[in-house]
């Protein structure tokens, strides 16, 4: 789902950008609510591209080293509570060269899974 799909579907609240890749969270990040937040916990050399709207719906951004079990206790309770939807882009076990490749030039939109189906 890019920025806009996801605007059109109500938007969100909190964004979790875990991609090595900004370009894709910079599209992302339209489909921030007004007061939404950004959270940047993927690294990547390449600039993060924020316009204007950004300021003028009040959005915040910030950055978030991954470390701390506290933490990743926290972010499982709330997944296990449904206040977490992830999305993913699914490939067979066929596919996994595929997911390898995507994941590795940084062109998987949100996260890669396998599955044995």
């Amino acid at each position: 789902m890019n920025g806009e799909a996801l605007r059109e579907v109500g938007g969100a609240d909190v964004i979790l950008a875990t991609s090595n890749s900004y370009k894709f969270t910079s599209e992302a990040l339209k489909g921030l609510r007004p007061d939404g937040r950004l959270v940047v916990m993927g690294y990547s050399d390449e600039p993060l591209e924020v316009t204007g709207e950004l300021l003028f719906k009040r959005g915040r951004i910030i950055g978030s080293l991954q470390n701390g079990r506290e933490y990743l206790y926290e972010a499982l309770d709330y997944a296990a509570k449904g206040k977490v939807k992830v999305i993913t882009e699914t490939y067979s076990l066929d596919e996994i060269g595929r997911a390898y490749e995507r994941v590795a030039k940084g062109t998987v939109r949100f996260r890669a899974v396998i599955t044995d189906d």
